[in-house]
């Protein structure tokens, strides 16, 4: 019996994506992972650190997770597919910038020419991106990249009601 569901889980189509979805996102987390330190020992400040560091990483997971993830081809829907991803990437820049901020403040009696001050910082980068990494999966999985757009079909649904009701009224 346990033996038949955990066959059933490896052949879940889901198994393949949050595969793939990791991948992605570990490759977008390393070129952060470069990004992020780099800057922050040059002396910028940790928005300009968590911004650039998210932008450098973002647009290669964008890409890979809509491309070989979610084998999603052809005309970009904009609404669904970049408003959305830049949605979920401000939030996520939002509470990155807070979190490597708060964190910076808190180790700044550990002398800067130490290596565990950029340590700490930047692992407070990358706990944050693994805390999100579900919501995230589940965001692009049921919203941006679900092949259709739940607000479209729900407002057509409320015009075909109203045209449905005016049709129905007697004079």
């Amino acid at each position: 019996m346990l033996l038949r569901r955990y066959r059933a889980l490896l052949g879940h189509p889901l198994r393949g994506r949050v595969t793939k979805f990791a991948i992605a996102s570990a490759l977008a987390a390393g070129t952060s992972a470069i990004v992020f330190p780099i800057l922050y020992v040059l002396g910028a400040s940790t928005t300009a650190c968590t911004i650039l560091a998210f932008s450098a990483g973002a647009i290669p997971n964008w890409t890979l997770n809509r491309r070989w993830t979610w084998k999603v081809e052809g005309r970009v829907a904009f609404g669904r597919e970049i408003l959305a991803y830049l949605v979920i990437s401000a939030s996520t820049l939002i509470v990155l910038s807070l979190a490597t901020g708060w964190t910076d403040r808190q180790v700044r009696s550990i002398p800067a020419h130490h290596g565990l001050r950029v340590l700490l910082v930047t692992a407070s980068y990358f706990l944050v991106l693994a805390i999100l990494y579900a919501l995230r999966f589940f965001l692009y999985e049921h919203w941006i990249f679900s092949g259709r757009s739940r607000v479209r079909a729900a407002l057509r649904s409320r015009r075909q009601v109203w045209s449905a009701a005016r049709a129905n009224r007697s004079p």
